[in-house]
């Protein structure tokens, strides 16, 4: 067996027994759960959905698998690839199609991010289909990576020590997130979704330039990570390891 084909395969080993991990340690999937799995076309939500199928056929509980897409309509967005690949898997999917580009476009100027906004919106949407859907659990593709940006994101710019937990029950308390990527890098991933060749599809056919501020978060923990590997790891850690009464949140903690 070649070098590459062993590289591969303990990617995948490793990628599964984190996903598998983060699954059991945060009880994300039940027997009987249905899995709504949000698919966007690029490299996070396809690695997410390719091991929740295999974990699927492997898990010792039965649970269902949907994978939605939200066709936003922007312009150019391939439209043939994301049904064309599921039905290839031959997973059950739905495309759900809302023009919530042309929404974003009236209300954001021109030159200025839309993605908080878009992401608003999406979420609304897909919130509304899990309930159509009868979908227990709703599975977007964070990462490790997205979790302590957000973390430092928050501290930055909001005054506030928070980050994006790997399960979470939403705002409107009829649906359940899970983050099943929490344990795992976006080099892994990205590394992982090269080795499997999923149809990537761009992220940037809006228009709109990525969110400047996460940008530079990511800059500066990829500046650390060089200095310092194992940096990201280290303060994931820090998100499962919280000691309320050395902080100074006096409605968290009775001083």
């Amino acid at each position: 067996m070649q070098t590459t084909q062993i590289d591969s395969r303990k990617l995948e080993q490793k990628l599964r027994a984190k996903v598998g991990q983060a699954i059991g340690d945060y009880n994300m999937i039940e027997n009987g759960d249905r899995v709504m799995v949000c698919l966007s076309g690029g490299k996070d939500s396809y690695t997410m959905l390719d091991i929740l199928l295999t974990l699927q056929r492997k898990a010792p509980i039965d649970f269902e698998i949907l994978a939605v897409n939200l066709d936003q309509k922007q312009p150019g967005f391939p439209e043939h690839i994301l049904p064309e690949y599921l039905q290839s898997l031959g997973v059950p999917y739905r495309i759900v199609e809302e023009d919530t580009y042309s929404r974003v476009k009236r209300i954001i100027p021109e030159g200025k991010t839309m993605c908080s906004l878009c992401s608003r919106l999406r979420r609304g949407i897909l919130y509304r289909v899990a309930r159509e859907e009868s979908a227990t659990k709703v599975a977007l593709g964070h990462h490790r990576d997205d979790i302590v940006e957000t973390l430092f994101l928050n501290m930055f710019h909001s005054r506030s020590l928070k980050a994006m937990p790997p399960k979470l029950k939403s705002d409107d308390g009829e649906n359940t997130v899970i983050r099943p990527l929490a344990y795992c890098s976006e080099e892994e991933i990205q590394s992982y979704a090269c080795m499997k060749k999923f149809p990537i599809i761009p992220c940037n056919l809006c228009g709109s330039q990525e969110n400047l501020q996460r940008v530079k978060i990511k800059q500066m923990l990829q500046s650390w990570e060089k200095e310092n590997p194992g940096r990201i790891d280290s303060l994931f850690g820090s998100l499962q390891n919280v000691v309320p009464s050395h902080l100074a949140d006096t409605k968290l903690f009775e001083f």
